[in-house]
């Protein structure tokens, strides 16, 4: 009697232990399935990081009226903006200048236009808005002259703006990621009415200056070695005082500059327009609005700063996120800095500048500003953004005016 139930129960043991075993075993293809996707997305996040992008298109042209001189674009967080602003395009004209909205509605904005558009003028809808306003050198109307700064990975384009007068004060203007110098050409004629010669600058991969060996951005942790010799260079055309002014990534070169830079000495501060002051508080804000996981945007910064990572991404080296991290960093800082940022950015956020500006009040001057977006503070109130940089270069006893 019992030798038939001791072999019943051992059946349905075995039964029991094999439907665990395919239970466990479904598990964990399922977590390892599970796992490689998340790697997947981590390792495509911190790709397109490190991968230089081009321009791409955020708008679409829904209607121009070259007899009203308008133009009508389909209506998105940066088309509402009031204020100045550029359009790239495709077709007949290649870059236009836009001014203020003349009409909208639920899906659309019309702003006039500020670049003459024929009548047989032809666009395609694809276009990219932008706060560059000036594309060229040339729109500002001030003598300058173009020149090459040799670097590292060789020689990188620059235009140099001279004060009217001899000056010993240059500033050395540092464009952002996925931009060119064009970007910094707004802050120019601030600098030239306070009689301070400005320096637009390249750097390796930004599309006009050379590459480096890997082709990728470091995030600041090489590129501004190509700031430092720009310093170099104004300092041997008669620069007595530097000043650094960084957009967006660009505050993150002229951040480690001012930290790195065997010519400290004469860096005299820094002017930061939507500056990165820490890559892990962007990232973390990019992946959220990706809706990414933690896991996911904590792997993709361990993939930046680990050497497989590298590997994996051909980026040459680890990306150091720490020695990036100017708020940790912060009592390592010996020069002034005004920092200019919107609340509502949108890309950059501000947390980390309003970080930085806490933790060192005694050189940190920040001035917060609401509905601009990122690197677009000028075109949306160029009166004060303005006004902010001339007072503080005054302050600081800069001005050659």
């Amino acid at each position: 009697m019992n030798a038939p139930r001791r072999a019943a129960d051992s059946r349905a043991s075995q039964r029991t232990t094999t439907g665990l075993q395919v239970t466990l075993s479904a598990l964990g293809v399922a977590l390892a399935a599970s796992a490689t996707a998340l790697g997947a997305v981590s390792f495509r996040m911190a790709r397109t990081v490190v991968r230089p992008a081009g321009r791409r298109p955020d708008t679409r042209i829904v209607r121009l009226d070259a007899a009203a001189q308008t133009i009508s674009l389909e209506r998105t967080p940066n088309t509402t903006l009031p204020g100045r602003y550029g359009l790239f395009t495709v077709g007949s004209v290649e870059y236009l200048r836009l001014g203020s909205i003349v009409g909208e509605d639920g899906t659309t904005v019309t702003r006039k236009l500020l670049t003459h558009v024929p009548a047989d003028g032809d666009l395609a809808p694809e276009a990219a808005f932008s706060g560059w306003y000036f594309d060229k050198p040339d729109d500002l109307l001030l003598p300058f002259r173009s020149l090459d700064i040799d670097t590292g990975v060789g020689a990188c384009p620059a235009w140099e703006f001279p004060a009217e007068r001899d000056s010993d004060v240059w500033v050395v203007q540092v464009h952002g990621r996925g931009t060119t110098r064009s970007e910094t050409l707004r802050a120019v004629p601030v600098f030239h009415a306070l009689g301070i010669s400005s320096l637009v600058v390249s750097y390796r991969n930004d599309g006009d200056a050379p590459r480096s060996p890997s082709g990728t951005y470091a995030l600041g942790a090489t590129e501004w070695r190509d700031v430092d010799a720009a310093i170099g260079y104004a300092r041997r055309r008669g620069a007595r005082h530097v000043l650094l002014m960084g957009w967006s990534m660009g505050g993150a070169l002229s951040l480690q500059a001012a930290l790195e830079s065997p010519h400290t000495d004469v860096i005299a501060g820094l002017v930061l327009d939507s500056p990165v002051a820490d890559w892990r508080t962007v990232l973390t804000f990019q992946g959220r609005a990706m809706r990414l996981p933690r896991p996911v945007i904590a792997l993709a910064e361990r993939t930046l700063a680990s050497t497989w990572g590298a590997t994996a991404l051909r980026s040459g080296e680890p990306i150091p996120l720490d020695r990036l991290d100017a708020v940790s960093r912060a009592a390592e800082l010996r020069h002034p800095v005004l920092i200019l940022h919107s609340d509502d950015d949108g890309f950059v956020p501000s947390d980390a500048s309003h970080a930085l500006a806490r933790a060192r009040p005694d050189l940190v001057t920040m001035e917060t500003f609401t509905v601009a977006r990122h690197t677009k503070l000028w075109n949306y109130d160029e009166m004060r953004w303005t006004t902010a940089i001339r007072d503080w270069v005054r302050r600081q006893g800069l001005s050659r005016e």
